[in-house]
């Protein structure tokens, strides 16, 4: 895991200000090839990208933050569509989405799933360092714990099954025939949500043998064809609910047309259904925009146990961001004790060269010195942890160039570390500079 000091900057396309159009042409072929591409970028330490039916998102650690390297996802979108997020904001969204708290469905289980399965392709390719990996791995803990500790999935509905609501409301499906095209995850729910409405149902996937599996978990009469039979199907369809991951459409207009009345929900991204099927007098086609207006009554049902998950994220969010700074006045800290080790050591080489000494004795005086080490030390060390948590990083940043032992000139022949050309002792912050050896602030040009 890459040591991981910058900062996260992130962008977000998703159903809130961006539509269908906006998401796909947002969306790369795959999560890992997105990480992939980005960590080409030498400005980045790390990469995440999460792309569902609703969003596509990228976030990368630079060292000072910046947006240029996610163009990737922006540079053909409409920037109305684009909302673009600093460190902190990046890791308030990331909580939030893994909580359900900006799915269309409030609380819907399915996108806690799809934030960790985005997290292991980006491990998968080199792109979680440490920044990412304290900002995910607690995301995914905020999202258990909302599920587990208050109601908001309560009676959750998935985007699938919200969407075969949809069509229940539109049609009357009793002793009708119901085709699911696509037998992934999306289409395994939908196919489920769907069973107990129809007469008989049909799922299609390019690979068949994972149709079947679908066709056999479900309680209605069920059979499974490839994507070849499906134009054949339509006619004897009334109701179609499309989520493949194809990069083409799987309907087209000209079938449809002769299909008879059917209602099409499309929940797939890409799209699988032709923008201008709609225009088709015997077909309805409703997509994931057409769902914002179905879920909103769930989510009104969810607005109390919202507030509780939204206080949870707030704390939680607190605690990741103390947890940053700690690892950051940890990082100086550590540099301060391993340049102040260089020092000892140079000193007490050169005083046991100079003295005849036993093991006994050698031992009593490396003892001392660690002693006064860990004296001289213990004051700045407080400093830095109270600075850290006021967000004082004037002061972590001066101890960072005083003590870190790759800091400037090669310091591993045992001699005191290196400071910045010009610095002088009033670089140092004033409640540090009585605890600095003697020595160290001798390197110091005092103008």
């Amino acid at each position: 895991m890459k040591a991981g000091t910058g900062v996260i900057s992130g962008v977000s396309v998703a159903h809130e200000h961006a539509t269908v159009e906006d998401r796909e042409t947002a969306a790369t072929e795959s999560q890992r090839h997105a990480v992939e591409s980005l960590l080409t970028d030498p400005a980045v330490e790390e990469a995440f990208a999460l792309q569902t039916c609703n969003r596509i998102e990228g976030y990368v650690v630079t060292e000072e933050g910046t947006e240029d390297a996610l163009s990737l996802f922006t540079e053909s979108v409409d920037d109305d569509a684009v909302v673009r997020m600093g460190h902190e904001e990046s890791l308030r969204h990331l909580l939030r989405v893994a909580a359900g708290l900006e799915s269309i469905v409030l609380g819907e289980d399915q996108i806690l799933g799809q934030v960790r399965r985005a997290y292991q392709d980006a491990r998968a390719v080199g792109g979680i360092g440490s920044v990412l990996e304290d900002g995910i791995t607690k995301a995914i803990h905020v999202g258990e714990r909302a599920r587990t500790e208050t109601a908001i999935n309560e009676g959750s509905v998935s985007i699938a099954s919200a969407a075969v609501g949809l069509a229940t409301d539109e049609c009357t499906l009793d002793g009708e025939t119901g085709l699911v095209v696509g037998a992934g995850e999306m289409g395994t729910r939908a196919a489920k949500s769907l069973a107990p409405t129809v007469d008989r149902l049909v799922v299609a996937n390019r690979t068949v043998p994972n149709a079947e599996y679908v066709a056999e978990t479900v309680d209605v009469a069920a059979t499974a064809v490839s994507l070849d039979a499906v134009e054949s199907l339509l006619s004897e369809a009334r109701v179609v609910v499309s989520a493949t991951g194809s990069p083409e459409p799987q309907l087209d207009t000209e079938t449809l047309a002769t299909a008879g009345e059917t209602f099409v929900v499309d929940i797939a991204q890409p799209r699988d259904v032709p923008t201008d099927a709609d225009t088709l007098s015997n077909v309805t086609v409703c997509d994931m925009d057409t769902l914002e207006s179905l879920t909103e009554e769930t989510r009104d049902q969810r607005r109390t146990a919202a507030t509780a998950v939204e206080t949870m994220v707030d704390e939680e969010f607190d605690r990741l961001l103390n947890q940053y700074k700690r690892k950051r006045a940890d990082q100086v800290i550590s540099a301060m004790y391993e340049s102040a080790d260089h020092v000892k050591a140079s000193e007490l080489q050169t005083a046991f060269s100079k003295l005849d000494l036993d093991d006994d004795q050698q031992a009593v005086v490396e003892s001392m010195a660690d002693a006064i080490v860990s004296q001289l030390l213990a004051a700045p060390t407080q400093s830095l942890r109270e600075a850290a948590q006021e967000d004082d990083w004037s002061t972590i940043n001066t101890a960072l160039q005083l003590f870190d032992p790759d800091f400037g000139p090669d310091t591993t022949a045992g001699g005191p570390p290196a400071f910045s050309e010009g610095m002088s002792v009033e670089d140092i912050p004033e409640g540090m500079r009585e605890e600095i050896p003697a020595s160290m602030l001798d390197q110091l040009s005092d103008d």
